[in-house]
């Protein structure tokens, strides 16, 4: 079975009118990822990442009423312009999580002037992804991919 097609997978993809430098700032620099990251009204007060292969990460995203939304993670891939994987298997270094759920694989890819950007969610099973598209993945990561795109534009 390939990556593109594993029934743990839930992908978003993309062709945003920009670089992949751009979208790579966006994802990699703290005061950047705040502007995307949460669908609206959703914040992201909170941002720190270590970017480098077993550096953490902590982003903490915040409901209209004030409830917040930590996700912490560790990075296993990190190749500048090109691919980020982050997991949140790990919750600090080398430390499991609780619950694993998921591992993202971002890559960035030249195309028709443009980027070619992909959003890969991989569950660590099945129900897992269920759950996730019940949570409303579809929705909620493509206002994100909307609000990144704006936001790369003027990058």
């Amino acid at each position: 079975m390939s990556d593109a097609d594993d029934p743990r997978d839930l992908v978003l993809t993309r062709l945003i009118p920009a670089p992949r430098r751009a979208l790579w700032r966006a994802w990699t620099e703290p005061e950047l990822v705040k502007r995307w990251f949460a669908p609206k009204p959703y914040t992201t007060p909170v941002v720190e990442l270590d970017l480098r292969p077993g550096g953490s990460n902590l982003i903490v995203m915040r409901s209209p009423d004030g409830q917040d939304l930590p996700n912490r993670g560790v990075y296993l891939e990190v190749v500048p312009d090109t691919r980020l994987v982050v997991t949140d298997a790990y919750s600090s270094a080398w430390v499991p999580s609780e619950k694993p759920f998921l591992t993202v694989i971002l890559t960035f890819a030249d195309e028709a002037g443009g980027t070619r950007y992909t959003a890969r969610a991989r569950h660590w099973t099945l129900e897992d992804r269920q759950a996730h598209e019940a949570m409303g993945f579809e929705q909620g990561w493509g206002i994100c991919a909307d609000q990144l795109t704006e936001l790369v534009r003027d990058l």
